[in-house]
């Protein structure tokens, strides 16, 4: 098999910037580079998209050469089989994702990609009828679950200082995991009434429009997301840089940046096993809602688009509370 460009910042096609900046026919001599660079930033995508798709394809590449068959550019039969070997296991999400990774890598790599053949889009519809395309809804927890674990984490120690912040910061931010991992100490802006969070980028915000997120103090210090940030800056020693950072033995900071998974191994360490980083997200969503808050206002602070994923987030317990069966007499 050919090698073929991957997917990543270094290894972007040159040929398929050129071949783009070709075809505006009237662009100044002078702009050709700028545009080129902007070109390979369009090509690239987000860094956490890169990461999956690169893990994505390897996977691919990795099914083809058992099969023997080529990865680049693939067949439409090729494609069609190997999402039936994933249609065994995976998810619908996985499996488009996964295409989505195969499809950057073909355009990286200037070739036309089949799954856009009618064929194969019937195919893709069966898959999606048999196996559904509900997504597994991340669990969420009651505050005072939430707030029992962290009244009890002894934030003498930095790492679990650190933890607690975490914890906070993601259940009053409403934060994805590569929000919190992404933040600096200077995306934080400490008012008399509240604390400004500004984030650079996000799964929704993949062009960096300036978005805001306000965090509110707590009249229980024990469980204040602002007094806890404050004293984790603090043992810090620095004003600038990573704000979540990784560890070394004897419970010493280093100046390394948290990466994405480990968000996984707070949540599980002091949550349970059961939850995850959007269950930091999912409980803000469904507990504001419990104490009255709108769409509006709940849409402010996640920054979904739509209310989709609001109703989605509190479906369980609308039916559990606005339900005729309640009142049956059984």
């Amino acid at each position: 098999m050919g090698k073929s460009k991957n997917i990543s910042v270094t290894n972007t096609s040159e040929q398929k910037v050129i071949d783009t900046i070709n075809s505006f026919e009237n662009i100044s001599g002078e702009w050709a580079e700028k545009t080129a660079h902007y070109l390979r930033l369009g090509l690239e995508g987000a860094a956490n998209t890169t990461r999956a798709y690169k893990s994505d394809v390897r996977a691919f590449e990795k099914w083809c050469q058992s099969q023997g068959v080529l990865h680049l550019p693939v067949a439409v039969e090729t494609l069609a089989a190997y999402v039936t070997f994933l249609a065994e296991e995976k998810k619908v999400s996985t499996i488009e994702r996964k295409l989505s990774a195969i499809a950057k890598l073909h355009e990286l790599n200037g070739y036309e990609y089949v799954a856009y053949q009618k064929s194969f889009r019937t195919l893709m519809d069966g898959i999606r009828r048999k196996k559904g395309i509900r997504q597994k809804q991340a669990p969420a927890f009651t505050l005072a679950a939430f707030k029992q674990v962290v009244t009890q984490l002894d934030d003498s120690l930095l790492l679990t200082l650190r933890d607690k912040s975490i914890l906070l910061l993601g259940f009053a931010s409403a934060c994805r995991r590569s929000e919190l991992t992404s933040l600096n100490i200077e995306d934080l802006d400490f008012r008399t009434d509240c604390l400004i969070v500004s984030l650079k980028r996000s799964k929704t915000n993949q062009l960096g429009d300036y978005e805001e997120k306000a965090i509110f103090y707590s009249p229980d210090p024990s469980v204040c997301p602002i007094r806890t940030l404050q004293k984790w800056i603090q043992s810090l020693n620095r004003q600038t840089g990573p704000l979540f950072v990784s560890f070394r033995k004897g419970d010493h900071p280093t100046e390394k940046r948290i990466p994405d998974d480990n968000i996984y191994d707070v949540i599980q360490k002091h949550l349970g096993k059961r939850f995850s980083p959007h269950s930091l997200r999912a409980s803000f969503v469904s507990i504001a809602k419990e104490n009255g808050a709108d769409d509006g206002s709940i849409m402010r602070q996640t920054k979904h688009k739509t209310q989709v994923m609001i109703r989605r987030y509190t479906r369980i317990e609308d039916i559990k509370k606005y339900n005729a069966a309640m009142n049956l007499g059984l």
